[in-house]
C-alpha cells in the first residue's frame, strides 16, 4: 500500500515537472514573435479548481492536466502549430495554450482553422498592447511640484484618506520595488512575462510612483495613495524607448490579479479588442474590482480596455464622450535606480485616478467610485469633492459637499 502511495506520487511529482515551462521552452518561446503566436482556449470543468491554485497538488489534478495538455498538443499537431506554454485560467474555466504558427502561413488563417475544432472554445491571435506615455520634457528629478499637489490639493486629500489597507494591482512593465521611494510598498512582484527575466523599467516605475511613493520621507515625491499596498505585476516590457505588452501575459497577469482580490486595478495602456481579456475584466468588475485604463484618442472609442463598459478611462488632454482627464503632463515620478524624472501620458493620468481610487475606496468599500467632474460622465476630475462625497463629515479646503452637490458624479 505505501509503494502504491509512492508511486502515485512519484508519478502526480513526475507529471508537474514535465508540465512546468523548462529553459529551453522558454527560450523558444522568446524567439516567436507576438504576431506568430496564437492563443487556443480549451475549456474545462470548474470542479478541478481550488482557491489556492493547487493545480499540480495532487494524483487527480496531475492527471486532468495531462491529459488537457495531451488534447493541446494534439490539437498543435493537427494544425502544424507548436504547443509553447500555457496557463490555466480556472475562474472562466479555461485553459489558455499558447502556440506558434510556422513563418509563410497567416496567423489569421491559423486561428481560424483551429477556432472549428470542436475541443476549442474558441481561439485568437495574440495581440500587442503599448503604454499611453508621451515624450518626457525634461530629465531633471523634481523638476517643479507635482500637479496632483496643486490641482488636487493632494496635502488636503491626505488628510482624509491615503489608502491604507486598498490593494492595488499595477499590470505594467517592470517596477523597480527597491526604489527609496517605492520600498515597503508591495504586497508581490511577480514577472508574468514568459521568456524574459525580471526586470526594473522606466514605465512601470513610474505609473507605482504616481500611484504610491512614500509621503513624508525626505526624497522624492508623494504618491496620490501612499498608503496603498501595490501588486507588482509585470505583464509587459520595455522595449527601446516604448513598452509594449501581449495580451497572454496580460491575461495572465489580470487572472492574478482577481485571484489576489485587488480593489483597484491599473492598467495603463492600450490596444485592440480582446476577447480572453474582455472575458476576465467582466469577472474582475463583477467580483468588486475598480479598473482603470489609459484612455488613446488615437484608437476608435479610446482603445481597449478603455473602451469597455465599466472601466473608467483616463486622459491627460480633454477627450469627448465617457472620459475623464487627470493631471499627466510635467509629472515628477520615480525611475529605476533610485532616480525620479519627468513624465507626460494618459498612462500617468490613469494612475493618478488609480491612486485617488484607492482613497475613496479606504472610506467606502464600494467598486462605485463616484467620481466628481465638470459633466456628467466624464471631464477634469474634481478629486476632493469626490472624496469629501464619502468624507462622513470632514472638512476639505478644496471642496465641500455643497460643492460636491453641484457637480455631477459618474
Amino acid at each position: 500500500m505505501t509503494t502504491l502511495r509512492q508511486s502515485a506520487r512519484l508519478f502526480a511529482l513526475c507529471i508537474a515537472a514535465a508540465l512546468s515551462l523548462a529553459p529551453a521552452a522558454a527560450k523558444e518561446l522568446s524567439l516567436v514573435a507576438p504576431d506568430r503566436q496564437v492563443m487556443v482556449m480549451v475549456s474545462h470543468p470548474p470542479d478541478h479548481y481550488r482557491p489556492n491554485d493547487a493545480y499540480n497538488g495532487g494524483y487527480n489534478d496531475a492527471l486532468a492536466r495531462s491529459a488537457r495538455e495531451r488534447l493541446a498538443r494534439r490539437i498543435a499537431a493537427k494544425y502544424g502549430l507548436r504547443l509553447l506554454d500555457d496557463w490555466p485560467m480556472p475562474m472562466i474555466s479555461i485553459d489558455c495554450f499558447l502556440m506558434g504558427v510556422p513563418d509563410g502561413r497567416p496567423t489569421s488563417a491559423a486561428v481560424q482553422q483551429v477556432a472549428r475544432d470542436p475541443a476549442v472554445a474558441w481561439a485568437q491571435p495574440v495581440e500587442t498592447f503599448g503604454a499611453q506615455e508621451g515624450a518626457r520634457s525634461h530629465n531633471d528629478p523634481l523638476f517643479g511640484a507635482q500637479p496632483a499637489t496643486r490641482q488636487w490639493q493632494l496635502a488636503d486629500l491626505h488628510q482624509i484618506a491615503t489608502g491604507r489597507g486598498v490593494r492595488i494591482a499595477v499590470i505594467d512593465s517592470g517596477i523597480d520595488t527597491d526604489h527609496p521611494d517605492l520600498a515597503g510598498q508591495f504586497l508581490v512582484n511577480r514577472n508574468f512575462v514568459a521568456g524574459r527575466h525580471q526586470a526594473r523599467e522606466q514605465h512601470g516605475t513610474g505609473v507605482a510612483g504616481i500611484i504610491a511613493a512614500t509621503a513624508d520621507n525626505g526624497i522624492g515625491i508623494a504618491g496620490i495613495a501612499p498608503g496603498a499596498r501595490l501588486l507588482a505585476l509585470r505583464a509587459c516590457w520595455q522595449s527601446g524607448r516604448t513598452t509594449v505588452c501581449d495580451s497572454f501575459s496580460l491575461a495572465k497577469a489580470l487572472h492574478f490579479a482577481i485571484q489576489q482580490k485587488a480593489q483597484v486595478i491599473n492598467l495603463s495602456l492600450s490596444g485592440p479588442d480582446d476577447r480572453l481579456l474582455h472575458e476576465l475584466l467582466r469577472t474582475a468588475l463583477t467580483r468588486g474590482s475598480s479598473i482603470v485604463a489609459a484612455f488613446d484618442p488615437k484608437r476608435r472609442d479610446g482603445g481597449f480596455p478603455a473602451s469597455v463598459n465599466g472601466v473608467i478611462a483616463v486622459s491627460d488632454a480633454f477627450s469627448r464622450g465617457r472620459v475623464y482627464t487627470a493631471p499627466g503632463r510635467d509629472v515628477p515620478t520615480t525611475q529605476p535606480g533610485g532616480r525620479w524624472f519627468l513624465v507626460n501620458g494618459s498612462s500617468y493620468a490613469a494612475a493618478h485616478v488609480s491612486g485617488l481610487a484607492a482613497l475613496v475606496r479606504q472610506r467606502r468599500q464600494s467598486p462605485t467610485l463616484g467620481l466628481v467632474s465638470a459633466r456628467t460622465g466624464g471631464g477634469p476630475i474634481d478629486a476632493c469633492a469626490t472624496l469629501v462625497r464619502v468624507g462622513a463629515g470632514c472638512d476639505c479646503s478644496c471642496g465641500s459637499l455643497r460643492v460636491a452637490s453641484k457637480h455631477s458624479a459618474r
